[in-house]
């Protein structure tokens, strides 16, 4: 069914020991037999216990058996990763029946180590522990009672100290399990908040670009449609009208064009300069020549500031989506930009007199919604309603500085 449906089988989602993933990412892994690495591991169990027999002439010299339970050992590991809980097991037995038969001492219990390490890295932790228990219970027995039935001949009682030394080391292999396995849950969580961190620097990257699409297009289009209305109601009448019209289309749409290009340009090239400078409040005349072309009167109070970059295109965004909300909303054809700078905020207010002409009055919800978003980003608020004597009121605080220059 899923091949039907386009979706290719290696992207079937499974769980396993780590958490959820998908199938054709952990598949390969755990498919793979660890060759090269339990080569290795044998190789060194059987070259190091021939050695280490040399120094042992007490215990009972190598032969087949011997050489059948170092290699069992050894070649258990090659399913450490799709068994890990039967090799921890295998490996201990294995361990226990060659040191039952009286064998050197020697690097087998690598096998143990290794065995224990995957399990609990898979997350089979009380299988681990119960291996090295089952270890040491049984190295226990074998050395303060089974020795007697046991060979080597003449073998006596081990002491106090060899079983501390034995209890000592398993609780090292345990300790460095433990220590693994820490250390692999923190490199998870480390993996899983870098992603999460990128997700969220992906999602505001996101939430910025729609937002300039919205105020560019917003804008644009509003003084667009008012045009075409006017050029279509003068068409026959006033021809030289229409065709003034048909030119601030003409304008207004080259001018949204080129924004949407410097906002596209972003994900085409990410982390690249722009092409073109940010707008901000030295293009406020460009605004006000706009509205007055949609027939809007605009009147400014005070002068804009000089703010940072980050400010400065805010500022800009929400006085363009302020008159675009009056030309689209409001039936005043009068609209007030008033500025006011202590030297640590900017109060930026526009007003008009209304009244509304639709449900919406005041802007549509993305739009006031954009406004919020923006003066949030710098630390700043925007208050936008109805005010008492009639009309509608964007009024929006910024700091002088942005986050970014602090």
């Amino acid at each position: 069914m899923e091949e039907q449906r386009g979706v290719a089988p290696s992207h079937r989602w499974r769980h396993g020991p780590a958490g959820w993933g998908r199938a054709g990412d952990r598949e390969p892994h755990h498919d793979r037999l660890p060759w090269r690495s339990t080569a290795l591991i044998t190789v060194f169990v059987l070259v190091g216990t021939n050695f280490g027999a040399q120094g042992q002439p007490q215990r009972v010299p190598l032969d087949g058996y011997a050489r059948v339970l170092l290699l069992a050992a050894s070649v258990l590991l090659l399913w450490r990763r799709r068994r890990p809980v039967a090799v921890a097991f295998g490996t201990a037995t294995a361990v226990l029946l060659y040191t039952g038969a009286g064998y050197p001492y020697g690097p087998v219990l690598l096998t143990v180590v290794v065995g224990c390490f995957s399990a609990v890295a898979a997350g089979h932790r009380r299988a681990a522990w119960a291996a090295l228990g089952l270890l040491w219970a049984g190295h226990a027995l074998i050395t303060l009672w089974l020795y007697q039935w046991l060979p080597p001949a003449g073998d006596g009682a081990g002491g106090v100290g060899q079983e501390i030394v034995v209890t000592t080391w398993l609780l090292a292999v345990a300790a460095v399990c433990e220590l693994a396995r820490v250390r692999r849950e923190q490199w998870a969580r480390e993996r899983a908040e870098r992603a999460q961190a990128a997700q969220r620097r992906a999602d505001a990257e996101r939430l910025r670009i729609a937002r300039e699409l919205h105020d560019v297009l917003a804008h644009s289009i509003s003084v667009i449609n008012v045009q075409a209305g006017a050029g279509l109601a003068l068409l026959d009448s006033d021809p030289e009208q229409a065709r003034a019209a048909l030119t601030t289309i003409k304008a207004a749409s080259k001018e949204a064009l080129g924004e949407v290009r410097q906002v596209l340009d972003t994900l085409r090239a990410p982390g690249a300069a722009p092409r073109a400078p940010a707008p901000g409040l030295d293009r406020l005349a460009e605004l006000t020549d706009q509205a007055a072309a949609a027939g809007l009167s605009v009147e400014v109070e005070g002068e804009p500031p000089r703010l940072p970059p980050g400010a400065d295109l805010a500022a800009f965004r929400i006085v363009q989506e302020a008159l675009t909300n009056v030309v689209r909303h409001s039936g005043s054809r009068r609209a007030r930009v008033r500025f006011e700078y202590d030297g640590g905020e900017l109060r930026l207010r526009v007003d008009d007199d209304g009244p509304p002409t639709g449900a919406d009055a005041g802007g549509s919800g993305n739009g006031l919604a954009g406004m919020r978003e923006r003066a949030a980003a710098l630390g700043g608020t925007i208050e936008a309603g109805p005010r008492p004597d009639g009309g509608f009121r964007v009024l929006a605080v910024l700091p002088s500085r942005t986050r970014e220059d602090q």
